[in-house]
Order: structure tokens, then C-alpha cells, then sequence
């Protein structure tokens, strides 16, 4: 088996409306049947992403707060991957008036409020950087984002990259997706998204998943490599 693992970004990818369709759970399933192991990758916080899908058994790891956050279904362990949030970032946001939410290592806002997080970060001074979900804008750790929360996951089941099939939609999936062994961009993708990606479905979402794994990903990708 050359592609032993499948890593998904959730929103966008697997959901829609922050929700998976029972058929993509079901099509997780099969995929994991065939000896594959299945690496959720979102930048969602933890605890807004156990809100919207509270049933994690599907995957085999979860890695949450675009890197920051490892989970285990299995044991319900959570391991941190980078320190929390500081504090005078969090105080010089409220300061300027940026609204936010804040995970275990993530800080989180809207498109609309970059400049001034921007400045915040400036004046601030520490080793943060801002990535771009859609609508979204995260800060985290200058050294966290989903390429190295995946290879931590990776590590842990012991899996290299190269035998990876990664599939995402948004700005923040580029980081994970090109350290796959082959990268998938579903039909909604982003133009920069889909124009890397080696394969793009031709269904959006959830049953663009689908799509791949019942039409390509239990033949092993036949046909499907990079280089």
C-alpha cells in the first residue's frame, strides 16, 4: 500500500455549515476498513470543533488550532503543541478593539480586523504570525501551523508524509497539502488551492471526499503521483 494515511481539513473539506454528512463519515469508515489511517487537520479551536462534531471516532488523530493541538479519540488525551496564547497580545487586542476568540494556542478574528492585528503584533513584539483561513484570521506561534501539527501526527502513527494523500479548500491547507505525498483540493477550493493540488474532485465538500476515497483512494491512487 503506497498511501497508508489520509489527512482532512474539516471546514470547507469534510463539512459544510460545520457539519460532516453521514455519508462522509461512512466513506471515513471505509477508507480506515482498508488498513488506512485517517488525520482530521482543521483550524478550528478544540472546543468549538468537539461543538460542531462532537463524535471524533472517525479519526485516528486529530490535529486542531491549525498545529497547535494534538488529540487522541481513542484516549481523549489532548497534547499542546505550542504555548498558549500571551497575554499581552490577548490585552493589547482588547486595547484596539479587535474582537476575538482565543483555543488552547490559537487567537482568532475576521478579515475585516487584519491591520489592526497586524499592528497589535508589531507593537507586541513576539514570534507570532497570522494565517488566513477564508473569512478568518489566526494568529499563532511564527513555528505553528497544519504542515507541522500533521508531521507530529504522522510521527505518532508512524507514517511518512510521502505516503500521506492530504485534502483541503482554504489558504491555511497549502502549509499540509504540500508536504503530502499527493495533494487533493475539493471542487469549492480556492483558485490558489486547486491550482496546486495534483487532483482536484470534481464534487464539493464532504462529497468530494467521498468521491476520492470510493473512487481513487481504495485503488491506492492508481495513476495519481507526484513527480
Amino acid at each position: 500500500m503506497r498511501y497508508r494515511a489520509l489527512a482532512c481539513d474539516y471546514d470547507g473539506t469534510l463539512a459544510s455549515g460545520g457539519r460532516m454528512e453521514p455519508a462522509t463519515t461512512a466513506a471515513l469508515g471505509r477508507a480506515r476498513a482498508s488498513g488506512r489511517r485517517i488525520v482530521l487537520v482543521t483550524g478550528r479551536a478544540l472546543d468549538n470543533l468537539r461543538l460542531r462534531c462532537p463524535n471524533l471516532d472517525p479519526f485516528d488523530l486529530v490535529v486542531a488550532e491549525n498545529g497547535g493541538v494534538l488529540v487522541d479519540p481513542r484516549t481523549d488525551e489532548v497534547e499542546e503543541l505550542a504555548d498558549p496564547p500571551p497575554v499581552a497580545l490577548l490585552e493589547a487586542l482588547s486595547l484596539a478593539g479587535v474582537p476575538f476568540s482565543t483555543g488552547r494556542v490559537i487567537v482568532s478574528t475576521v478579515t475585516e480586523h487584519e491591520a489592526a492585528v497586524r499592528e497589535v503584533m508589531r507593537n507586541v513584539g513576539r514570534d507570532l504570525h497570522v494565517v488566513f483561513n477564508r473569512s478568518a484570521v489566526m494568529i499563532l506561534p511564527v513555528d505553528v501551523s497544519k504542515e507541522s501539527g500533521l508531521r507530529v501526527a504522522l510521527a505518532r502513527l508512524g507514517i511518512p508524509p510521502q505516503a500521506t494523500v492530504g485534502v483541503g479548500d482554504a489558504e491555511n491547507d497549502h502549509a499540509f497539502l504540500r508536504d503530502c505525498g499527493l495533494a487533493v483540493a475539493v471542487a469549492n477550493a480556492i483558485p490558489a488551492v486547486a491550482a496546486r493540488a495534483d487532483l482536484v474532485t470534481s464534487s464539493p465538500a464532504g462529497a468530494g471526499v467521498v468521491e476520492l476515497i470510493d473512487g481513487c483512494l481504495l485503488r491506492d491512487m492508481a495513476g495519481f503521483a507526484r513527480g
